[in-house]
């Protein structure tokens, strides 16, 4: 071992710190499949409001039958890059099917929507060009715009004021482009896309939407905080997953405009130097599409249940995040009453989880709640009053 005592040393103070301030993240361990019943390592079921299974889709037997079906036909996996003897039809139906899905000319797979954003703007846009991006835009764009040397511009969260201020400095670059998140995780907010839309329009700027938290359940059809926006024609790249409301396993997406796909096929780095998903996963994709066009129930009960959960709550005197999305957030502000409320929530049979800094700013400490189409009424009734037997202990409510 390389490592000296005192780098070592180092290390341990700096997870000494992180322990100290009550941002230690533990990992829990589920032992059954993902549903809204889980168990966890000690055996005990406990009801799961923290995964992003927002459609109930993550073990739907029939998407299970299409990922061992993939694998039949397909294989493990296809131990290869995409442009070497990594493509099988299969990965090109998905794509076709995600562009029919969402009225796009062309999509381009990544292993995962990260992927995605952190090799879409370094194809995309140089030191002549300029980003204008939301300040609580998702890691993965902050992370992506910092391998890209276009001019930054950082606009207040949702300010359509600032973001034309910001537009307006960025006149002179060649191409712009405003990128946010479509809703944003962390507070569970939707984007102000028809202004955004209309200010892009204005300005001669592209729009780049990342729709993780919304693909699948929002808008009419299911495609997205752009189409419950009504500006889906007008969004010109659109990033997303698979592993969220289109069935939980992994895989991500950017579609849009061919001259964009085109680009990205040819350079975006984590396109070009990894495998491709895997078969069984791309099937599966292929199958979630087929059911979302088949019928709304999964969407109109995930609605029911986060507008039901909503309401519960702030009667019984919660602070929570305004909003209309089954991201619930429970605004709790200090790191260590929230974490202790989780870890009580737990024993009480609710599974979630307390998010404190990094993840969110210092100071505003929450437990994000999730709801699914799979929860049931008693279930979601069982947490609220959960929720509240443990925030009276802790003096968050009376």
């Amino acid at each position: 071992m390389s490592m000296t005592e005192e780098t070592a040393e180092a290390f341990q103070q700096k997870l000494q710190d992180i322990k100290d301030a009550g941002t230690y993240k533990e990992e829990r361990v589920i032992t059954s499949q993902q549903d809204a019943d889980i168990e966890v390592e000690s055996g005990d079921h406990v009801i799961n409001f923290c995964a992003n299974n927002y459609l109930g889709l993550a073990n739907h037997p029939e998407i299970m039958d299409a990922a061992k079906n993939g694998v039949d036909r397909y294989g493990f996996g296809v131990a290869s890059v995409r442009f070497i003897c990594g493509t099988q039809s299969v990965h090109k139906d998905l794509e076709h099917a995600l562009s029919d899905f969402h009225e796009t000319d062309d999509t381009i797979l990544y292993n995962s929507c990260f992927d995605a954003n952190t090799g879409l703007f370094e194809t995309l846009l140089g030191p002549d060009d300029a980003i204008i991006s939301d300040e609580l835009n998702h890691a993965s764009i902050i992370d992506g715009i910092r391998l890209c040397k276009a001019d930054l511009h950082v606009f207040e969260h949702s300010d359509m004021a600032d973001l034309e201020a910001k537009l307006q400095d960025a006149q002179d670059a060649e191409t712009r482009m405003i990128c946010t998140d479509g809703v944003f995780s962390m507070d569970g907010d939707v984007a102000k896309l028809d202004e955004i839309c209309r200010l892009a329009e204005e300005y001669g700027a592209l729009v780049m939407v990342d729709e993780c938290h919304a693909t699948g359940f929002m808008g009419e059809g299911g495609r997205g905080a752009s189409e419950a926006k009504g500006v889906l024609d007008q969004v010109d790249i659109i990033t997303s997953t698979l592993g969220k409301a289109l069935g939980g396993a992994t895989g991500g997406f950017t579609t849009g405009r061919q001259e964009i796909i085109d680009l990205l096929r040819q350079e975006s780095r984590p396109y070009l130097f990894s495998n491709a998903i895997a078969p069984s996963i791309a099937n599966a994709g292929l199958k979630v599409l087929e059911m979302l066009q088949e019928n709304d129930d999964r969407r109109e009960t995930i609605w029911e249940n986060a507008r039901y959960f909503r309401s519960e709550m702030q009667e019984r005197g919660f602070d929570i995040k305004p909003g209309d999305h089954p991201i619930v957030p429970i605004m709790l502000y200090d790191a260590k009453t929230s974490g202790a409320i989780a870890e009580e929530l737990l024993d009480r049979g609710i599974y979630v989880i307390s998010f404190s800094y990094p993840v969110v700013p210092k100071g505003e400490a929450r437990i994000r709640v999730q709801m699914s189409a799979a929860h049931s009424k008693e279930q979601l009734d069982r947490a609220i009053d959960a929720f509240a037997e443990v925030a009276r202990e802790h003096d968050v409510i009376e």
